[in-house]
């Protein structure tokens, strides 16, 4: 028998998809269309064809502004999705500690971006921040405004302390999908806690760990208010992300032909990486089935 379809369901999606042209698909090609020319002011447009997009490629300063968000990108990943998996393997399974547990690690995810920013910047200050007088107190020469490093420790701290919350959870989602006879079949078998890991618990977290990946890839790689609440970019330009010089190159000097082309390779950039990192882990996954 021929399921029937009915077509007029469309017309409920129809509303969104509008709502999506609006607020998504216009600004997009206003973004495209400066991208390709330039302006003197006055609302007077002159195409430029591509010479934004060679100059962006070309760049020396956005070369090394894209080195630093790869390498904030790549210490992020390495340090939240390990710690994630250890927080999700070690939380109660039930009960009244599984739930306090579960309050617990998603109060940081409910904290704005701003918020979060300006209680590490003030936590960080030596004068009034209590990490700051700690570790001055303790001897440490600890001052993230004037020295490189202690920004970004200051800045990747922030990160775990913000996102590791997020992996935990999903990957606490995927070991509650695990059947209570997996384990009891493992205990028979005598079977390691790594061998438990490997065969059991890991298959079972591998979906959730991909959207994990890609959510903090992305949010990683577009991060701009924390960082720039706490630093601005400082000192020097050291933890001058692409965001942030994005942000600086169209409002701060309003050259809004380079930054609209900056904008778009940026946007290209993510949707290419997302789509690797999508790719290999959907083809491991193959790989490792029956």
């Amino acid at each position: 028998m021929d399921k029937s379809w009915n077509n007029r369901a469309w017309f409920l999606v129809l509303p969104v998809l509008l709502l999506v042209a609006f607020s998504a698909v216009i600004p997009l090609m206003t973004v495209v269309n400066y991208s390709v020319q330039d302006t003197f002011g006055n609302n007077e447009f002159f195409w430029a064809g591509l010479e934004w997009f060679e100059e962006t490629i070309t760049s020396e300063r956005i070369h090394a502004a894209l080195g630093r968000q790869v390498l904030f990108t790549a210490i992020i990943l390495a340090i939240e999705v390990p710690l994630g998996i250890f927080v999700a393997l070690n939380m109660p399974k039930k009960g009244f500690w599984a739930s306090l547990c579960l309050i617990l690690m998603a109060m940081p995810l409910l904290i704005p971006f701003n918020v979060v920013g300006t209680i590490w910047q003030i936590f960080g200050r030596v004068d009034i921040g209590l990490l700051g007088r700690t570790l001055t107190a303790m001897g440490i020469d600890y001052n993230y405004t004037s020295d490189w490093l202690d920004a970004w420790v200051t800045v990747i701290v922030m990160d775990v302390w913000h996102w590791t919350s997020l992996v935990a959870l999903l990957c606490y989602a995927g070991l509650q999908s695990i059947p209570e006879a997996y384990y009891q079949a493992a205990k028979i078998d005598q079977a390691s806690r790594w061998a438990v890991f490997r065969y059991i618990e890991l298959p079972k977290m591998r979906g959730v760990l991909l959207i994990a990946v890609l959510l903090r890839f992305m949010d990683s790689f577009m991060i701009y208010t924390e960082p720039f609440v706490v630093t601005g970019g400082g000192p020097g330009n050291s933890t001058t992300f692409l965001s942030i010089d994005l942000v600086k190159m169209a409002i701060g000097q309003f050259d809004l032909g380079p930054a609209a082309a900056f904008s778009i390779i940026y946007f290209l950039v993510i949707l290419l990486i997302s789509w690797v990192f999508y790719t290999v882990m959907t083809n491991l996954d193959r790989e490792d089935r029956p």
